[in-house]
Order: C-alpha cells, then sequence, then structure tokens
C-alpha cells in the first residue's frame, strides 16, 4: 500500500519546489508585464529603467539544472521573538534568491539573509534556537534525498553530512560553480564580515579560498546593495583564463553587475608589446620605484623667477615673484596630486589680485577671479612654473634617459639597478615603444602621482600572492576609500617579485589594517594528494600550516614511469576520461605543443584553459602556467622536472610544481620519463 503524498516527507518537499518555481515563474513575469510609459520623464530614464528591469528579469531567471533551494531550518521560536515558552517556531526553505507568493509570503529565503545564517553556523553545542536542520539532494533539478539534524535532541550523535560530502565531491564539468549549499562555518565567517573592514584569506589548495571571496561579494552586495551601486565592485584575477573560468558564480547567485578584470586591465594605459627579464621585472615592481616616479614628476616644477602682470582695462596689478614662491611652496607642501596642485595655481594667483583689488576699494567677485586665473600672463606663468606632464612620456624619459633616471634615483636605486630597468634602444615615441607589463604599472602610478584614481566600494583580490609591490598599489588605489577582500596562498606564489609576506603586501595594497584568516581545511584536493604535494612546504613555504583534507573518499593517486613518452601520457588521459568528471593535463609549457599532437594522433578531443568542456569533449590542455586556480576532476601531471626546469630558478620552479600537483578534486596521475624533483622524495 503506498504512503499518502501528505505523509511522505520527499513528496511534500517535492511539491513546496514546484510551488516555489511557480512563484518564482510569477515573480518574473509580473517585472516582464510592467509598463513604464507613464513613469519617464525623457528616454534617458526611460533607458536606464529599461536596463534595470532588464537585469532584474535575468535575476529572476529559474536555472532548471540548479536547486532553487537546497536547505531547511525550523526554529524552536519566531526568529527575533523572545523566546518564552510556548512560543510558536517559524520553517524557512534556504535557497539561492529570494521566493515569495502572490501574497508576499516567503516561499524560499536568500543565503544570505541573517535568518539563514544558522543554517551555516548552528551545532549540537551551539543550535542556536534551530530544532532541524535538514540539507536536501539534487539530482540535476530534480529533489531526490534528504537528510535531517535534530539539533535539539542530545540522544542523536553529531555526524558528517553524507549529502554535504556528496555535494562537495560532485564531479563537474565546465566553469566553476556556487558553493552556497557546502559552506562551512569558517568560510561562513569571512562571507559574512563586515563592509568597512579589509580581508585577508591565506589558504592552501582545496580550501575554497575563491568561492568564499565571490560569495563575500554576493553577501556585501545583499547587505549594502545601495551603497555598492553607486561606489561599485571589482573582482581581480590572475588572467582571462580564471576569469572565464569563475564568471558564471555571480550570476548564478542573482548577482550581475560586478565586473571582473586583471590587473592588467587596469593599467592599460599603453598598449604592452614587450617583455622584461626577470630581474628587470623585479626592480620595477618594487615599491621604491614609486619614490623615483615622483621625484621625476615634481621636478618640472620650477621656482617663479619674475613676478606677474595683469592688466584688467586701465588698471596693472603686479604680484611679486617672492609672493609666487610662497603659492608655490604652499602647494608642494599640501600633498596633493600634481594635477589638482597644477589647477589651483592659478586660482591661487588670481586671490592674490582681488586681495589687491579689495585694498584699492574694488569689490570683485568669483567671476573676476575666474577672470583673472584665464589671463594670458597667469597662463604663461603656470605653464612655466608648473607645466602640464604626460604620465607615459615621464615613464618613457626614466627608461631611456640615464642622466634623468640617474638624478631622480640616486639613494633608492643602486647604479646596477638604474642600469637593468634602462632600454638598450630607446624608442622615439609612447606610441612606438615596446611597453612591457610591469612598464604599464608605472604609467599607472604616475597617471595617479597626476590625477586621483577612482575608488570603488569593494575589490576582491585573488591569487594575490603573484604580485608585485607596484602591482599592489595599483589595486590600492581601487579601493581607498572602500574595502578588500585578499585571497591567496603564499606557498603558490609563481612569480620572480611573489610577496614574501601578508603584512608586507597588505601594507603595499594600503589596507594594513585587514584582518588575516586562515583555511587550512582542504574540501577539494583528495588526502594522499595533498599529502604528497605537501612534501615540497619547507622547500616553498616553511611557515605554512600544511592543508588538512577533510574528505571521506580519499581520491585516487598514481605515479608512473613514463617509459613510452607521450604514448603513456595519452594512455593516462584515455584512462581517467573513462571515468566521470572533467580531465586536465597538465605539463610545462615547452612541452604542450608536443603533448598537443600526441592527442590529436589518438583522437583524442581537447580545449585549451578558459575554453568551454563540454560531455563530449571533457579534457582539457594545461600549460603549467595558467593551471593556478583552475580545478579538473582529474589530472595527468606530466613530467614534474619539466615543469620546475621551465622556471627561472628553482624555489619559483617548486611553486610552480606545487600548484600544478593540486588542481586534482578526485585522482592524479603522475608521469615521468625522468626523475622526479629530489624535493618529492
Amino acid at each position: 500500500m503506498s504512503t499518502p503524498v501528505h505523509d511522505d516527507p520527499l513528496s511534500r518537499e517535492r511539491s513546496h519546489l514546484a510551488a516555489s518555481r511557480s512563484a518564482l515563474r510569477a515573480m518574473r513575469e509580473d517585472v516582464e508585464s510592467l509598463d513604464i510609459t507613464d513613469v519617464t520623464a525623457n528616454w534617458v530614464n526611460a533607458a536606464v529603467l529599461e536596463s534595470q528591469i532588464e537585469q532584474r528579469i535575468k535575476a529572476l531567471a529559474d536555472l532548471s539544472e540548479t536547486p532553487l533551494f537546497f536547505g531547511r531550518l525550523d526554529y524552536l521560536h519566531a526568529p527575533g521573538a523572545e523566546q518564552a515558552e510556548g512560543g510558536e517556531g517559524e520553517r524557512f526553505y534556504v535557497g539561492r534568491r529570494h521566493v515569495h507568493d502572490a501574497d508576499g509570503d516567503p516561499m524560499v529565503i536568500d543565503w544570505r539573509a541573517p535568518v539563514s545564517q544558522p543554517f551555516y553556523r548552528a551545532s549540537k553545542k551551539d543550535p542556536q534556537d534551530v530544532s532541524l536542520r535538514r540539507r536536501f539532494g539534487y539530482t540535476g533539478g530534480d529533489l531526490t534525498a534528504y537528510e535531517d539534524e535534530h539539533l535539539l535532541d542530545p540522544a542523536e550523535a553529531a555526524t558528517t553530512s553524507r549529502l554535504l560530502q556528496q555535494e562537495i565531491e560532485r564531479p563537474r564539468v565546465g566553469p566553476m560553480r556556487d558553493i552556497v549549499a557546502t559552506i562551512q562555518p569558517e568560510q561562513d565567517e569571512i562571507v559574512r564580515a563586515g563592509l568597512a573592514g579589509s580581508v585577508c584569506v591565506q589558504g592552501g589548495p582545496g580550501t575554497g579560498k575563491t568561492a568564499v571571496g565571490l560569495h563575500r561579494v554576493a553577501y556585501l552586495l545583499y547587505a549594502h546593495r545601495e551603497r555598492l551601486a553607486r561606489t561599485g565592485t571589482l573582482v581581480i584575477g590572475p588572467n582571462r583564463s580564471f576569469l572565464h573560468y569563475i564568471e558564471q558564480v555571480l550570476p548564478a547567485l542573482g548577482e550581475l553587475t560586478v565586473r571582473q578584470a586583471t590587473v592588467d586591465d587596469l593599467v592599460a594605459h599603453v598598449e604592452v608589446r614587450g617583455t622584461d627579464e626577470a630581474r628587470t621585472a623585479v626592480i620595477k615592481g618594487d615599491a621604491r620605484m614609486a619614490e623615483v616616479l615622483r621625484r621625476a614628476l615634481y621636478s618640472h616644477v620650477a621656482p617663479p623667477t619674475e613676478g606677474v602682470v595683469v592688466v584688467r582695462g586701465s588698471r596693472r596689478w603686479r604680484v611679486p615673484v617672492y609672493e609666487l614662491e610662497e603659492i608655490v611652496r604652499e602647494l608642494l607642501a599640501r600633498d596633493i596630486r600634481y594635477g589638482a596642485a597644477r589647477e589651483a595655481l592659478p586660482q591661487r594667483v588670481a586671490h592674490a589680485v582681488l586681495v589687491q583689488m579689495e585694498r584699492a576699494g574694488e569689490a570683485p567677485d568669483d567671476r573676476v577671479q575666474n577672470a583673472v586665473a584665464r589671463n594670458a600672463a597667469v597662463k604663461a606663468l603656470v605653464k612655466s612654473v608648473w607645466p602640464q606632464v604626460d604620465p607615459a612620456k615621464l615613464v618613457l624619459r626614466l627608461l631611456t634617459d640615464a642622466d634623468f633616471l640617474a638624478e631622480h634615483a640616486e639613494g633608492v636605486l643602486t647604479e646596477d639597478e638604474q642600469k637593468a630597468v634602462l632600454w638598450v634602444k630607446p624608442a622615439r615615441s609612447v606610441k612606438s615603444a615596446k611597453w612591457s607589463p610591469a612598464d604599464a604599472v608605472l604609467i599607472d602610478e604616475a597617471t595617479d602621482l597626476i590625477e586621483r584614481t577612482h575608488s570603488l566600494g569593494h575589490v576582491v583580490l585573488d591569487e594575490a600572492q603573484d604580485l608585485s609591490p607596484m602591482q599592489y598599489r595599483a589595486v590600492g588605489r581601487r579601493c581607498t576609500t572602500g574595502s578588500a577582500t585578499v585571497l591567496g596562498d603564499l606557498a603558490q606564489g609563481t612569480t620572480p617579485w611573489a610577496t614574501r609576506s601578508w603584512a608586507e603586501a597588505l601594507g603595499h595594497l594600503g589596507k594594513g589594517e585587514a584582518v588575516v584568516e586562515e583555511l587550512t581545511a582542504g574540501f577539494r584536493v583528495p588526502t594522499d594528494v595533498i599529502a604528497y604535494a605537501s612534501r615540497l612546504l619547507p622547500h616553498i613555504a616553511p611557515g605554512l600550516t600544511p592543508v588538512a583534507s577533510i574528505r571521506e573518499n580519499p581520491g585516487f593517486f598514481d605515479i608512473r614511469t613514463a617509459a613510452d613518452g607521450s604514448a603513456d601520457v595519452v594512455a593516462a588521459c584515455r584512462e581517467l576520461l573513462e571515468r566521470e568528471g572533467s580531465v586536465g593535463l597538465i605539463a610545462a609549457d615547452a612541452r604542450v605543443p608536443e603533448l598537443a599532437a600526441a592527442l590529436a594522433a589518438a583522437g583524442i578531443g581537447h580545449v585549451g584553459p578558459g575554453e568551454e568542456t563540454t560531455h563530449a569533449t571533457r579534457l582539457t590542455l594545461v600549460p603549467a602556467s595558467l593551471a593556478k586556480g583552475l580545478e579538473y576532476d582529474y589530472v595527468v601531471l606530466d613530467e614534474p622536472q619539466a615543469v620546475v626546469d621551465g622556471e627561472p630558478d628553482e624555489r619559483t620552479g617548486l611553486r610552480r610544481l606545487y600548484v600544478a600537483l593540486t588542481r586534482a578534486v578526485s585522482g592524479l596521475i603522475v608521469t615521468h620519463g625522468t626523475g622526479l624533483p629530489p624535493q618529492l622524495a
């Protein structure tokens, strides 16, 4: 005899899911049916409103493969009410976005709402007035299972959630997905940290630091939407492949307005066509270059050599040279931007003239002061004393004129360092110059010295350990009046200028007061894999705590000698493609063409990092230099020693290897024809 629907919990939950989907569809239809013809004053207002409505419709999209809710909370008392005996509790379904019925009553509560917080933080020791926490299991978009945790029942032992573990270990194909159903208490604390303070998250491979940063953005947009709508938010990643990998996370959470960029995008004042040797790039990225640029810029300010005479009608007004000198000294002492001081200079001179006019019995107003400031004699004075400076031309002169560089780098850079940054072949113009990425950052610094960079409300900086001090300064300029979330792993620093400590990095960023949090629980990397990779830590980051995998599934790990070279690598890929999930073949950059040819000869299709995988093509061929931040269910790592040898020095090479070893979520095969690095012994 079948169980009646009203007595079957799973059927009731499925009915609530169906009703919630209908309610969401009605919410979207309500927005689609809005008529704005009578509420807009002009076409500009209409365009803005239409754009807002379009964004709202997109945010209310019901993604068939994405569960509308993933949990339920049964409170003992109504949240916010006095917990008096006999008080009536409430039930809330926790999901990715708020859904209400026709009467406005909530069907699903946004995971970011305060009432949802106990879903992530309540425990047997601290139930937070939650009597029952229910997790739901889905297959595709269909609700197929549930799991209950009675937090107030002393007889029920605390256990690891099977559904939670399955969700963490679920195979993936395609871009990164959100983790709203699996956020852990220590992650939730960071996600819900206030907007006013900056946070730095040190997290080893698989600890979820990137996901935490993205969910923090989503939470801040929920809690401070009006403010961040005015000031803006920005996510900064290391490269385009990484940004493509994470770009669907925030839209899946209903947030469509967050800009994503690389540091190179931020400083794109010139076309980058050149490269620097490692030593040169390190010097150009050193924070001392900021002082060299400041000196070079302000060397253009020349003390006035004679007074200025302003003719108005039949009267002549003279500002003596000593008074002009005092005005220039005051502007220099104010420590304002070069361009702002230049704009203030004619107004200061005009004010001095107005003082003389008033002493002579005249009554000039603001219009007279502005007219004096635009006087030809005053303009000529400003041009000679405080000339306009083009930031790119300033940097070009520093990098091509040895005497100019020596004058302004004296006591800051050594003679050898000056020789290292000078161009061997000087460029004739800004357009013809072969600028390097480090040069573009110098131009951005010079631009900010002249005119203040616009500050955003919040910036998320991922893979931050790879930035130079000058790059940190470039990012810091974008959030001088806002806050930042800095994400990274010191052990994964793979640039010659990689940061040595978060205190140093945060100082360059201008966020020295930021709280540093460390995530050490590994959710994504299997135990055997992370234990093997952690053999490198004493050689690359001695002070860091190794990641401890908390996964119940030990994963798959194997080390194989590739006697037949590429053929054995292809065989390992074919073996892993028989399993469910995505596969990454990671190799030293120089070996990628050979492996691509071998895969093609074997008839195995593959894509490059940043390209979309499909169920038909699940293999990605990844140069080691682009592996950072990416994850695959299974990884074949080709020739670890070649990965190390592909970097300028051994420490950087070992860090690159550490990154490559920790990209696997479910299994790793290491293939090598030559010997393994001794640090892995």
